[in-house]
């Protein structure tokens, strides 16, 4: 039985009659009783009562009517959803962010991509910045999000092997135990002289906030009194929230870090900021569902960078 076969019984018995179907399907109406008589053939079983009035279906026709139409329903369903695959409004995305984008940045954005394209599943991952590259280039990941200093640099180095584009800038900031709510804004820079200062691991692979921090201090002349590295920021911010130790770290929108039991400030000077980049694999574009998200980071780079 094939689905041909089933749309044309469909027609005639909602039709009436085998002329009214041919006309509704746009067929002349000799190869349409041809197939009706050999689907009636292959199925053993006669599905009409044809009579001067019409056609009417037997019980075993009033059957297949009723099942045939969940059928293709069904196929109907499929092929419109694999339309929207095509068209990049289904399907699944993957993107590995590091955990300083996904905490405001990255659902900012998946609120307003979900907006227009609600049956795209983005799924989630937070890794270190190395971490989320190489799951990139194993094809773990669709997308990676990171926060980089020396942006340019980067890029030229991963070009061709990866496209990079940019999501605008992160700025760094003071983040102070919460018992420092009396804190100027902006912070000087100048207060971190002699002070224990909180910084995330480097990483060779994805320079990013601790040498931003530490070509400011050089900069300004500031010599910290110790430098407590942490295997990654959200490790880190605990310390700050405990009064262990102050840092100097991104805060995305100056937004990301307002879940947190902290202080923060605008520093004076301000450091140079870092640069959020989205990451993926050349021939992205092959994937809709990619591509939408793509333009949708694209838009929102636009709309906070307009110059």
């Amino acid at each position: 039985m094939e689905l041909r076969q089933l749309r044309y019984f469909t027609a005639v018995v909602e039709a009436g009659s085998l002329t009214a179907a041919a006309e509704v399907l746009r067929i002349s109406q000799p190869p349409l009783s041809v197939a009706i008589a050999k689907l009636e053939r292959e199925v053993g079983v006669p599905l009409l009562v044809r009579s001067s009035r019409g056609v009417e279906p037997t019980s075993a026709g009033s059957y297949l009517l009723e099942a045939g139409t969940r059928v293709l329903d069904d196929v109907d369903e499929i092929a419109a959803a694999l339309r929207r695959f095509g068209t990049g409004a289904a399907g699944t995305v993957t993107l590995a962010a590091v955990p300083q984008l996904m905490w405001h940045r990255v659902p900012r954005l998946l609120r307003a991509h979900a907006a227009e394209v609600p049956d795209l599943e983005v799924r989630l991952v937070d890794p270190p910045p190395w971490t989320a590259i190489e799951m990139l280039s194993r094809r773990r990941v669709d997308l990676a999000a990171v926060v980089v200093a020396g942006h340019r640099r980067f890029a030229a180095r991963h070009r061709p092997a990866l496209d990079v584009l940019d999501w605008g800038e992160v700025p760094l900031v003071a983040v102070l135990p919460p018992d420092e709510t009396e804190a100027p804004d902006p912070y000087p820079l100048r207060a971190f002289e002699g002070e224990q200062v909180l910084l995330p691991r480097r990483a060779a692979a994805v320079p990013s906030v601790p040498e931003e921090v530490e070509a400011a201090f050089r900069r300004h002349g500031v010599t910290p009194g110790s430098v407590r590295t942490v295997e990654t920021l959200q490790a880190g911010l605990p310390l700050v929230e405990a009064g262990v130790a102050r840092g100097i770290l991104p805060d995305p929108d100056r937004a990301s870090l307002a879940r947190f039991d902290v202080v923060v400030r605008r520093l004076d000077p301000e450091p140079r900021p870092l640069r959020a980049l989205v990451v993926s694999r050349p021939g992205a574009d092959g994937d809709p569902g990619v591509t939408g998200l793509l333009r949708r980071i694209a838009r929102d780079a636009t709309r906070s960078n307009p110059g």
